[in-house]
């Protein structure tokens, strides 16, 4: 069974867009959301893809949900249907951009 988790979008870049899940910030696709989404919006994120826009009627009810789903341990919660952790994040940056660099084949200065 695959399970879809809501996230608050807090940036925008083109195509991708960087969700807030409890605290813990991943980048998403917005390729097949099929609506325009906008930073403050609410999304549900399945393996890395925005597939729904959760219409605002519906985030408070939406989070209430999965929050009583959590229990009191929301890390754990996160951990069992596969949410992004800590470590996972890779939101780009400098660190990411050197890296992208360094594997373009004939490059030697890393430009």
């Amino acid at each position: 069974m695959c399970l879809g988790v809501p996230g608050e979008i807090r940036e925008i870049d083109g195509t991708e867009a960087v969700a807030d899940f409890w605290g813990v910030e991943r980048r998403v696709r917005l390729d097949v959301v099929g609506d325009a989404v906008e930073v403050g919006d609410y999304i549900l994120n399945h393996a890395g893809f925005a597939i729904r826009k959760i219409p605002e009627r519906e985030v408070e009810e939406t989070m209430a949900i999965y929050e009583s789903l959590f229990g009191d341990d929301v890390d754990e919660a996160l951990d069992e249907i596969g949410a992004p952790r800590g470590a996972d994040i890779d939101l780009g940056g400098e660190q990411g951009d050197a890296e992208a660099d360094a594997a373009v084949p004939g490059d030697t200065d890393g430009d």
